[in-house]
């Protein structure tokens, strides 16, 4: 008895992990809709005039949601649509789909939607709506789908506290002509399984001068510079590069470059910690060199080094790729 017992929960595992299968009738038609995706988002993303790319983004809209519904989509990757973010949740009960669609060089807003996983395939989807442009304090607020921060994301880690999930997204924002911005947020699911964005999750109590949690965290900076904002693995922390203005005026965002230095946040007791300092040690004579910070220890600016690494960026100002990836 004890046998067969075994061998029927076996059997209805391997039931369960077969009807986890598309079809080969599906298959066909999701490729078939993955090449039309394809191409709508090549417009979306380069197309010179904006009215071409929001009929490109509206097309794009209802192609999507038709692929989707099609029987176990959830598992099709879409992975050859370009400048389209697909990010799955490391314990695969959804993926967060993201674009972005440019009016101009000045206005810009994310589109997104969760799609959830589900027993019998059919579709299980939340649409997000980007309502960042009505705020003027993103870092207090809890959001909903209603009135997402919009990013486009580029990574998604998993944390736990008291037997809750909460899993935390790091986004790109195109922002404006003269700076992007990159933002991280906690998104935990409610009792109705509704997506829920920010919270105090940021907190500052270790600082030598302490302030008040933020429910998420943004960084802008100069336009195609590249600014380290992510979750690294080995160092269980996320780095954030520290910024200074490369042109001495900091109250102007659009000038801000890393200057060598970094910041973190430890997830401890269900918060993310600040960690004012990561990289302490200092190298001995005969070790590996390290880059050098644009401010010395007593937080003067190096003139020449930020003039260098200025000088470096301008090279960079007509180079399409945007680094999404960390």
């Amino acid at each position: 008895m004890k046998h067969l017992f075994l061998l029927s929960i076996i059997c209805g595992m391997v039931s369960v992990v077969s009807a986890q299968k598309i079809s080969s009738a599906d298959l066909k038609v999701l490729r078939a809709k993955e090449d039309t995706l394809k191409n709508l988002s090549m417009h979306l993303n380069t197309d010179s005039l904006p009215q071409q790319r929001m009929l490109a983004d509206s097309a794009f809209t209802k192609v999507l949601v038709r692929s989707l519904q099609v029987k176990h989509s959830f598992l099709f990757p879409f992975d050859s649509i370009r400048g389209v973010s697909k990010i799955y949740s490391p314990d695969s009960l959804f993926r967060i789909i993201t674009w972005n669609i440019s009016y101009n060089d000045y206005y810009s807003r994310q589109r997104g939607a969760i799609q959830f996983r589900t027993p019998d395939g059919s579709l299980k989807l939340t649409p997000l709506r980007d309502a960042s442009e009505f705020t003027d304090k993103p870092q207090d607020s809890v959001r909903t789908r209603s009135n997402w921060i919009g990013a486009m994301y580029y990574n998604m880690v998993k944390t736990e506290h008291k037997g809750k999930s909460y899993y935390t997204l790091f986004g790109f924002d195109n922002n404006s002509a003269q700076s992007s911005m990159k933002w991280v947020e906690v998104m935990h699911f409610n009792e109705r399984k509704e997506p829920v964005f920010g919270g105090p999750f940021f907190t500052y109590e270790d600082d030598s001068i302490p302030k008040s949690p933020q429910y998420r965290l943004f960084v802008e900076f100069k336009r195609n510079t590249r600014v380290l904002v992510n979750y690294i693995e080995e160092l269980d922390l996320i780095l954030v590069d520290h910024l200074v203005s490369e042109s001495d005026e900091p109250d102007l965002p659009w000038t801000f470059i890393p200057d060598g230095d970094q910041e973190g946040y430890k997830w401890e007791n269900g918060k993310w910690k600040h960690v004012d300092k990561v990289f302490t040690l200092k190298l001995e004579d005969g070790q590996a060199p390290v880059g050098e910070p644009l401010l010395d220890p007593k937080g003067n600016r190096n003139v020449q080094k930020l003039q260098e690494k200025s000088d470096k960026n301008k090279t960079k100002e007509n180079r399409v790729p945007v680094n999404y990836d960390n």
